[in-house]
């Protein structure tokens, strides 16, 4: 079914929630100390997902403070919580299920390991606000 243009029009007028998700993530782990943080925009590529934001942190102690402050975040600002997640134990990649927006919080080695960005190399990168690209954000 073909959708209308009145349709087409207002869903071209919709804010994209998970973007709005996607900067909020980010923004909290470059505020966090997080490093080389990266949105990827899955839209197009899989009907799973709409991005992924990945960020290394330096210790475990340090990934757990992430993916806390980005709940706070989440729940303060966007009245949002998560659907699920993963890893919080173990401390070296603790991903966080937004539905539409999935954060991968990893430590060095891990981040390397899995190599996300090259997993999805076909993703466009989303380049992150002045405001947020910190010192800390590559």
């Amino acid at each position: 079914m073909t959708p209308t243009r009145q349709e087409s029009a207002a869903a071209s007028t919709r804010p994209d929630v998970g973007r709005q998700r996607a900067l909020l993530a980010a923004r909290v782990a470059v505020e966090t100390r997080g490093s080389d943080v990266k949105i990827l925009d899955l839209r197009g590529l899989t009907p799973v997902f709409d991005y992924f934001v990945v960020a290394t942190g330096s210790s475990r102690r340090q990934i757990h403070a992430m993916a806390d402050e980005i709940e706070k975040a989440m729940k303060a600002e966007l009245h949002d919580r998560k659907r699920g997640g993963e890893g919080y134990e173990e401390g070296r990649w603790i991903v966080l299920d937004y539905g539409d927006v999935m954060v991968h919080l990893f430590d060095a080695e891990a981040r390397e390991y899995w190599d996300i960005e090259q997993l999805w190399s076909d993703a466009k990168q989303v380049p992150l606000p002045a405001e947020t690209a910190g010192v800390t954000a590559e």
